[in-house]
């Protein structure tokens, strides 16, 4: 029986999971991946700023204080996987207009933004995240939003339209 190749967009998922696992945050493993043209530009997961201590090392404020998903963002030590992948874009001088951004989680409300004005033109994530208003604005700036299945799902996962 021959070896089913996996699709671009399953392949390019399996590489953003493998991203995530070097996520530093206690709650949540993200990982992204940005990609043009079938070529890896960047990847990013979740941890704390260059030079911080980790979560892993000292603790979740966001637990301590019981901060529900996809709110407060401000309250979090961690830059987000999307964030990261965008930052170490701009850092080596990598354009990321007309790309793909692979997700683990669906990109937050301000994740959503910089995606927007990276002028990327696609989002495939696996796992939801309760921010119904980020998949709004990717929709009203006409980025294609794909949602491939998952096992994971957040606990307080509200369903998103896309």
């Amino acid at each position: 029986m021959p070896h089913e190749r996996p699709t671009q967009d399953e392949y390019f998922m399996e590489i953003a999971d493998v991203v995530a696992k070097r996520s530093t945050c206690l709650r949540i493993h993200v990982g992204a991946v940005i990609v043009k043209n079938g070529r890896i530009l960047s990847t990013g997961y979740n941890g704390a700023p260059h030079g911080f201590e980790h979560c892993l090392d000292i603790g979740c404020i966001r637990e301590k204080e019981n901060v529900a998903h996809g709110t407060r963002h401000e309250l979090c030590r961690a830059v987000h996987a999307e964030q990261n992948a965008i930052i170490q874009a701009a850092l080596h001088g990598v354009s990321i207009e007309g790309a793909t951004v692979y997700c683990t989680h669906q990109p937050c409300i301000l994740c959503t933004k910089m995606i927007i004005n990276g002028r990327m033109k696609r989002v495939v994530f696996q796992n939801g995240y309760p921010d119904e208003m980020s998949i709004q604005f990717l929709k009203q700036a006409g980025i294609e939003i794909v949602r491939m299945p998952s096992g994971e799902e957040l606990p307080d996962e509200r369903p998103m339209s896309v």
